[in-house]
């Protein structure tokens, strides 16, 4: 198990349902990681950008993008996260990825899928929360909408993770949701939480301002909120983590509950 955790956030722009494209410009920028980092983080839906449009542009788990995150994790000796759309079945979801070096492949399926834009119609929610583990980290990824609701990703006992992850595709408009959410769900799960989100404009016209971040289990800012398309890393400490709760051992006083 390793004190330390190295994690990249990718804040990039995404060509509108491109995935060949998007493929080609994050190997260009992911290539020269090559052994700096554990983990590199994506936004949601890399390949495509959050798009309605599923029937043409899903792939399954042995598609061309679980293949790239294999080759990319192995190249760079990080685990790779991100969300991409994937046909299982009849269904189609929004999953994230997370690939490890040796070719593993963990998946969370958003569970909160965002009804205003009408993602709820040609996707599936997901059913279930996952930890992943990377390095002796213990990992909670999520999806953009799910960081709107605390319940989801609340400690389910002390020392259930030690970070979470959301990938996203969340608009300018509402940005300053996102800086505070993510703060708060640092705090609430004294947990590290990083967010990263994409930057640029959709197809839809949806301007995207990035504001990635990392926030330690006080809520402080690692790194400041990003701007503009780049790449950057920020160290994790396990001890600081550790230490940090058993001196203030709120979660021990956390209400019980269980989520339907």
């Amino acid at each position: 198990m390793s004190q330390h955790l190295r994690c990249t956030l990718v804040q990039t722009e995404l060509l509108w349902e491109n995935v060949s494209g998007n493929l080609d410009a994050l190997t260009t920028k992911l290539e020269p990681l090559s052994g700096q980092t554990d983990v590199i983080i994506l936004p949601e839906m890399f390949t495509t950008g959050f798009t309605m449009q599923p029937t043409h542009l899903a792939e399954t788990m042995t598609g061309s993008t679980v293949d790239w995150m294999k080759i990319m994790a192995f190249e760079t000796n990080a685990s790779i996260i991100g969300s991409a759309i994937i046909k299982e079945g009849k269904g189609f979801y929004n999953r994230l990825l997370v690939v490890t070096p040796a070719g593993e492949v963990a998946t969370y399926d958003k569970r909160h899928l965002f009804t205003l834009a009408g993602e709820h119609e040609p996707y599936t929610a997901g059913k279930d929360r996952v930890i992943v583990e990377v390095n002796g980290w213990k990992i909670m990824p999520m999806i953009c909408y799910d960081l709107r609701f605390p319940v989801w990703s609340s400690m389910q006992g002390t020392d259930e993770y030690d970070l979470l992850v959301y990938v996203a595709n969340w608009p300018k408009p509402r940005i300053s949701h996102w800086d505070a959410l993510l703060k708060a769900r640092a705090i609430e799960n004294q947990a590290y939480c990083i967010g990263v989100n994409r930057v640029g404009t959709d197809g839809n016209g949806l301007e995207y301002v990035g504001h990635s971040g990392a926030y330690d289990f006080g809520g402080i800012d690692l790194i400041a909120p990003m701007q503009g398309e780049g790449l950057q890393t920020v160290t994790l400490d396990k001890s600081a983590l550790q230490s940090f709760r058993e001196k203030l051992p709120f979660l021990a006083d956390a209400d019980g509950f269980e989520i339907g």
